[in-house]
Parts: C-alpha cells; structure tokens; sequence
C-alpha cells in the first residue's frame, strides 16, 4: 500500500520532544525522509533509533539551535546539495518564555522568545524557499496557539511572537498563493507537552490528549493532496476546524 509522504523530504523543527518529535515519527511512518533539527544530540539519536526500529529510513540529524541563524542559512544549502528541494517544512520548535507582567519582562528574555519563535521562522523561509520552489507540492506548516488572539494577561512575549507568527504565515501564503506551495497554521490546543506542563504547573497532564492526536491531521496537512492555504486549523475544542488567520471564530 503506498504511503502518502512516500519519497518526499520533510523538516522538522523542535524534533526531540513534544509534538516535533510525534510529527517526525509520523512523518517517516508515511514514507517521508525526515531532517530532524532539535539542540541536544542524544535526544535527536533517541528519535532516529525509533524510527528504525519502525522499519523506517533513518532520519538526518541536525543537532543545531533555532537561534544559529548561520547554521540555519547552511541548512539550506545542506538540503540543496544532496536533495536540490524540500517538500515539507514543520516550523515547531519554540520557547516560552517568561510568565510575567510586560513591565518585568527582561531586554534579553524578550529577544530570546522573539529570536526562537518568529525569526528563526523568518530564516528558514529565507533560506528554504528556493527548495520548497522546487517541490510539486511544498507544504509549510507553523504551530501557532491561541494567544496570537486571546492575548492573556502576563503571557505577553509569547502571545505577541505567536501573533508574529501567524503574520509570517499569512505573509508568506500570499506570496505564494500563485505556486504549489501550501502555508498553514496549527493551533493544537491544550496538548500533553513539556511546555505545557511549564506554563501550566498545577494542571494533572493525564487529562490532556498526547501530541499524537495531531498527527493524522498534520500528515493530511503535508501531503500533495492538501489544497488549502493561508489558514489556521484549530483544534482547541477537540474537534479539528479551519478558519482564516487572525479571525478568531
């Protein structure tokens, strides 16, 4: 039976853990060849032996921070080399950062969220975009959250790099509206993760669907046969729907 990523090459970023690291392992359950990009080594090995262990292609390694945007930039030029496209894109990897009122928010804990959660993105596109150019069907997927619009008191960096996000998205769905390229926006919803458990302490993460509740959809999302672009998809009331970017339903 074919599998519906088969011989396609997909990106992943935040692949360690979380939903990155479900989203890779969907990925190559698919067919897709996977490049998994996460800082700690071990934990980017751990994936890969379960992703052979599966049966399926080993993954690329890429132990790099989200914030070498040189490492970043030769990424590009890596993937060009030995494949000359990319096919898929997950832009997940992000921090939270600091929980706290704007005015104690600190000069270097701002620029931190903002370098990680919408420049890093911003290099990516800037760097992979002659490779997804060159895909029959390139598919960019960011993971967003519902604070680009609910705008919740004290989570201010973070609400306003998803919000930046979801513009970066929109942006660069309308310049390529024209090509193959698809762009959407995930909002997974309370979701059984490390930064979730972060931001919400007191929370019993049992109650909680694991990151592999997203994984059909996301599949769905990367294959050729996905044709929407420039939207959001919402599964913050457990039943994934799609709505515009920046319209709150």
């Amino acid at each position: 039976m074919s599998r519906v990523l088969e011989n396609r090459i997909a990106l992943v970023t935040g692949a360690s853990r979380g939903i990155g690291r479900a989203m890779a392992l969907a990925f190559a359950a698919e067919g897709a060849h996977v490049i998994a990009l996460a800082r700690t080594q071990g934990a980017l090995e751990a994936l890969d032996d379960e992703i052979q262990a599966a049966g399926h292609q080993p993954a690329t390694l890429v132990p790099c921070s989200l914030k070498d945007y040189d490492g970043l930039d030769r990424l590009g030029a890596a993937i060009h080399e030995r494949w000359g496209k990319l096919d898929i894109f997950l832009g997940n990897g992000a921090i939270l950062g600091p929980i706290s009122p704007l005015g104690h928010v600190l000069p270097d804990a701002w620029n931190d969220i903002l370098a990680v959660n919408v420049t890093a993105n911003w290099r990516l596109i800037r760097s992979l975009d002659p490779l997804l150019q060159k895909s029959d069907a390139g598919r960019v997927i960011f993971m967003s959250s519902s604070a680009a619009w609910k705008h919740k008191a004290y989570w201010g960096p973070y609400n306003v790099s998803k919000a930046a996000l979801e513009a970066l998205g929109h942006t660069y769905a309308n310049e390529t509206a024209s090509t193959p390229i698809k762009v959407m926006m995930i909002d997974p919803g309370a979701t059984r993760t490390a930064m979730r458990a972060a931001a919400m302490p007191g929370e019993d993460p049992e109650t909680l669907p694991p990151p592999e509740h997203l994984a059909a959809k996301l599949v769905e999302i990367a294959s050729p046969a996905w044709s929407e672009t420039g939207k959001l998809l919402d599964f913050s009331n457990g039943t994934p729907r799609l709505r515009s970017l920046g319209k709150p339903a």
